[in-house]
């Protein structure tokens, strides 16, 4: 044994003493890149794996991709390189655009376009903001060039030196989609043994991954991927490359969301901040405070006795803080910012994906998923119109129209009504939570004193808080695995079909799951809860009751608890987990564990050995990084008037989050295969319909869990613009004798109070119609419903009003489209003009050399141009 180890290290010191920079991460030869690699236990490989892996790998072969083997370890490396013919042909047939070589006018279009981004104005806020700029000298701006679908015939025309051409993250997309459609069984090619997914699913191959590069790696973690650089721009070209355009996609919309909350923290700052300074010139909170005399009725119906009003002055000005004159100025700037931060994200997307060459991309360019064939083959309905077979013999796969009825409705709604049972299980999770609240109201004294209100207004909510967010963030890891089955379970055609479907259904469950619990505090606490003769109850438990001062301030320490509980186990989630798994595995590897033999062990000596210890990076990895940003829009849009500080504390997270995500996936993941987009998919119509959803929730919260409207009712209706008797004017009289169930009182200082109040406008019970409702609360009422409709009216008009004025794409950059596309297809005339002129002149030589030689026949011609075409591969 000891003599083995001894050979294995010297095997591996000779071995990384022959390793050099350049053979790093290339082939042997040191000339060819390794672009993908496929790991497999070469020790214990099965014969029937071992023949798959012959016919995979031969047909990769035959698509012309150059295979290496590495088998000096337990573990077997094949390496995987694309030569430019191969990447010539996918990349044509998968109608990806490249850069073209300066062509005669596009100066001019470029300089004009430069020069109006060149003002005063734009040369200032650079000059101001230098210090956050990147560093030109590592990631120097490119040279704007015009993008054109990639053809064979048109090769000389594309600029083969630019960044943007045929970059990393494209090579390797196009190998992942050769991998994804070779066959592995001979004589049996259906869908059901195709690609490299259904191979590791198997266990034939380990593992299948492109390789991170060193010294891209290293720079975008020194510049980008590092928490000291948090208020640097973000290199997206690079990242682009690095990545690919989805990923891209991602850290933009992250950065440009990120920045868009810096006015709406400072101005939820500002309005906080108000509250602070005016925080003694309001006449609830200093009525409450100055109050000795007035008695509340108990809270619960045995154990509770009665309590002064005074005992709230407290949580009465805290209350203040977030209910005051700037509370529904706070609101309408949301609604508005909503929408600006959604419009402009759209125009910005836009100039980038044009940037990027995919202006005009659509999911339709797609083609369908292994998965979704290999479902279609295994269906008795549809394995006929999957294939068809030629006169030799030779089978073709198809893409059959899949009928929505006969076949995609049972597990579509299959899949939904699980969601929907989730959902509910959701509801009774937290129905279950507002029940123990109830219980609890009557047990105070276990963590305060008997005459204590800490318990009732500050303990109870928090530990009701904490108890929500263990059991959210427990049905959003058993519903966010399950949903990825249920998908699977669907007729999804293209990954981005499947992305989006999986989305919607997530994302539905979480609205439900994070936001119920406030929807409650908001909508329905304190609303229904009846009078001290005749409570409403719920199995037997009387219904929670707001403070005299309202539920906003317990809705502010629910938001606080569920969005800063949710980043913090996010925080924890993405980065330790992914940190301790890769720090496991690669211990294990590098000494053994686990294993019976020390010689087993992987020692990393390159870059796929490197990269083989890390996670792997999905295809849908990125929904979780959405969804958490999404729910955190939803946070701020539905319910930040609450907490005006919500924005500032989403500010502060997402400064950290760009930079901790970078780290992840540069650090803890394999390179992820690089994926087309031009947007960030069905996200911007789920925050769309957020927007919408904010401002109904917003004119409800403001009509009924402030003091806005019943104030404006007393000092119209009283006359008494001062407040100065509102406190007693929201407060109803209740004669103790008419008490459905006596309190227990026992030795309490108020056994013989005749008279309590509480928070309601009822009649007082010397009334001909006692504890009835006046019609002061029906003008409340009133004034409440009208405040939701014109509230909502004017923001729907404001709202309406800023779509249209901000199109999704800026006039200067459909004219620049407008303008390089008539330049475009001008250059392609005059090369093709150009093309027929020589093609002319060459027939008109060999018609010269006719006399003296045999004609040469016109395939042979066409041949020649075919061949002069691809003279520059």
């Amino acid at each position: 044994m000891l003599n083995c180890c001894l050979l294995l290290g010297l095997r591996f010191g000779d071995k990384r003493e022959e390793e050099s920079a350049t053979t790093y991460r290339r082939f042997d030869d040191g000339k060819r890149s390794v672009d993908f690699v496929l790991a497999y236990n070469g020790e214990d490989q099965l014969e029937e794996h071992r023949r798959k892996c012959e016919i995979f790998e031969a047909n990769l072969q035959r698509e012309g991709l150059q295979l290496e083997h590495n088998k000096v370890q337990r573990v077997h490396f094949i390496k995987i390189h694309a030569p430019d013919e191969v990447l010539y042909r996918y990349a044509e047939i998968l109608k990806i655009k490249v850069p073209l070589k300066p062509i005669p006018g596009q100066d001019q279009i470029f300089a004009e376009s430069a020069h109006e981004f060149k003002t005063c104005l734009s040369r200032m806020c650079r000059s101001l903001f230098s210090s956050v700029q990147l560093n030109t000298a590592l990631f120097p701006e490119r040279e704007p060039r015009i993008h054109l679908e990639f053809s064979r015939n048109y090769l000389e025309l594309y600029d083969t030196e630019h960044p943007n051409f045929l970059d990393a993250g494209t090579r390797y997309s196009i190998i992942n989609f050769i991998l994804q459609r070779q066959h592995f069984v001979e004589g049996e090619e259906t869908a059901d043994n195709l690609g490299i997914e259904k191979l590791v699913q198997d266990g034939v191959y380990t593992c299948a991954y492109t390789l991170h590069d060193k010294d891209d790696r290293d720079r975008l973690l020194k510049e980008w991927a590092n928490i000291s650089k948090w208020k640097n721009l973000q290199p997206l070209d690079q990242i682009k490359d690095y990545f690919g355009a989805k990923v891209a996609l991602y850290f933009a919309w992250l950065g440009f969301y990120t920045q868009m909350l810096i006015p709406i923290s400072i101005f939820g700052l500002l309005c906080f901040l108000y509250g602070f300074i005016t925080w003694g010139s309001d006449p609830i909170s200093r009525d409450i405070c100055d109050d000795n005399g007035t008695i509340m009725c108990p809270q619960c119906d045995r154990s509770c006795d009665y309590w002064r009003l005074n005992e709230t002055c407290t949580s009465s000005k805290f209350n203040y803080l977030i209910d005051n004159n700037m509370t529904v100025v706070f609101a309408l700037s949301m609604a508005i910012w909503a929408v600006v931060y959604l419009e402009f994200w759209k125009r910005y997307s836009a100039g980038l994906v044009h940037r990027w060459g995919l202006t005009g991309f659509t999911h339709h360019v797609e083609h369908p998923r292994p998965q979704y064939l290999a479902k279609i083959s295994r269906s008795r309905r549809l394995a006929g119109k999957a294939y068809e077979q030629d006169q030799t013999g030779k089978r073709t796969t198809l893409d059959p129209d899949v009928p929505f009825w006969s076949t995609k409705f049972l597990p579509n709604f299959t899949s939904y009504s699980i969601m929907v049972l989730f959902i509910c299980i959701s509801v009774i999770a937290i129905a279950g939570i507002i029940i123990y609240r109830m219980a609890q109201r009557a047990s105070h004294s276990i963590l305060g004193s008997e005459n204590s209100m800490t318990f009732k207004v500050m303990i109870l909510p928090m530990t009701a808080g904490i108890i929500d967010l263990m059991v959210i963030s427990l049905l959003d890891m058993v519903y966010s695995s399950l949903a990825v089955k249920l998908t699977n379970y669907e007729y999804c055609r293209t990954q981005t079909e499947y992305d989006e479907s999986l989305t919607i259904k997530n994302y539905v469950f979480q609205f439900v799951n994070y936001y119920s619990s406030l929807f409650y505090i908001a909508f329905l606490k304190g609303k229904f809860v009846g009078y001290p003769a005749k409570y409403n109850r719920v199995l037997g438990f009387r219904q929670e009751e707001c403070n005299p001062g309202g539920c906003l301030m317990e809705l502010c320490m629910q938001l606080v608890i569920i969005m800063a509980g949710k980043q913090a186990v996010n925080a924890i989630v993405e980065m330790l987990i992914p940190y301790l798994k890769r720090t496991i595995k690669e211990l294990s590897y590098r000494h053994g564990w686990y294993k019976s033999h020390q010689d087993q062990r992987l020692v990393p000596y390159n870059q796929f050995t490197e990269d083989y210890n890390l996670l792997p990076a999905e295809n849908n990895s990125l929904y979780v990084e959405y969804l958490e940003m999404v729910v955190q829009f939803g946070f701020i849009t539905l319910f930040s008037l609450a907490f005006p500080l919500a924005p500032l504390l989403a500010l502060l997270n997402n400064v950290l989050e760009v930079r901790l995500d970078a780290i992840k996936m540069l650090r803890f993941l394999r390179r992820p295969v690089g994926m087309r987009a031009r947007d960030i998919g069905v996200w911007h119509s789920i925050m769309t319909v957020v927007t919408r959803i904010a401002v109904a929730s917003s004119a409800m919260i403001i009509a009924f869990s402030t003091n806005l409207i019943p104030k404006i009712v007393y000092a119209a209706s009283m006359g008494d613009h001062e407040l100065n008797n509102y406190l007693n004017f929201t407060l109803a009289v209740f004669n103790t004798e008419d008490f459905q169930v006596q309190p227990l009182l026992g030795g309490s200082q108020h056994g013989n109070e005749t008279v309590c109040r509480y928070t309601e406008f009822r009649n007082p019970p010397t009334d001909p119609h006692p504890y009835k409702r006046p019609m002061i609360y029906w003008k409340i009422l009133t004034g409440r419903l009208a405040f939701i409709v014109i509230y909502q009216n004017i923001i729907t008009m404001l709202q309406g009003i800023l779509r249209w004025a901000v199109p999704d794409v800026s006039g200067r950059l459909l004219k620049r489209i407008k303008r390089e596309n008539f330049l475009l297809r001008e250059h392609i005339i005059e090369y093709e003009k150009q093309h027929a002129m020589k093609m002319a002149q060459t027939e008109v030589g060999g018609l010269s050399k006719a006399d003296s030689g045999p004609r040469q026949p016109q395939s042979e011609t066409l041949t020649r141009r075919n061949n002069d075409a691809t003279s520059f591969v």
